[in-house]
């Protein structure tokens, strides 16, 4: 075996070797970024469902979202010379059923001219604890005679 084949050869192994670690380094690195995405995804993202009241109370505690309509003939419980952060009103999920809501966040601006109400929170006593409110309001290019609550 001359010197050259031997350098050659020896230089061959060398270069194999670096090429194997460096897949193996960068196959571990991907399997790093992928379940970093996955944890951040995981994190961030809001895999809810929407629910009804009676599915959100055998669940106390619980978060949900739930698809609600302002019962407009029921009272509605705001004062903001006493506490100007509690705002308590009647909702009527897609079932049908009507439930006490408090939101401890003060009273929307329009709520009465809502056709819609995504509520977020959870069920304790009976009563519907909302941490967030998101309202459809009407479209502008309706007609402006809709009842407002009354989806039967």
């Amino acid at each position: 075996m001359t010197i050259i084949s031997y350098l050659l050869l020896s230089f061959e192994r060398q270069f194999a070797v670096t090429l194997w670690l460096m897949k193996k380094t960068q196959i571990v690195l991907l399997g790093l970024i992928a379940i970093a995405i996955a944890v951040i995804v995981m994190k961030f993202a809001d895999f809810s469902t929407y629910e009804t009241f009676a599915s959100a109370s055998a669940s106390p505690g619980k978060s949900f979202h739930v698809i609600g309509y302002l019962q407009t003939d029921k009272p509605m419980e705001y004062d903001p010379g006493v506490d100007p952060n509690r705002f308590v009103f009647y909702a009527k999920d897609k079932a049908g059923a009507v439930t006490k809501v408090i939101f401890d966040k003060g009273k929307p601006q329009d709520i009465e001219k809502s056709e819609q109400i995504v509520m977020k929170g959870y069920i304790d006593n009976g009563n519907f604890h909302c941490t967030g409110i998101q309202m459809k309001c009407p479209s502008k290019y309706k007609d402006r005679d809709q009842t407002i609550g009354d989806m039967s």
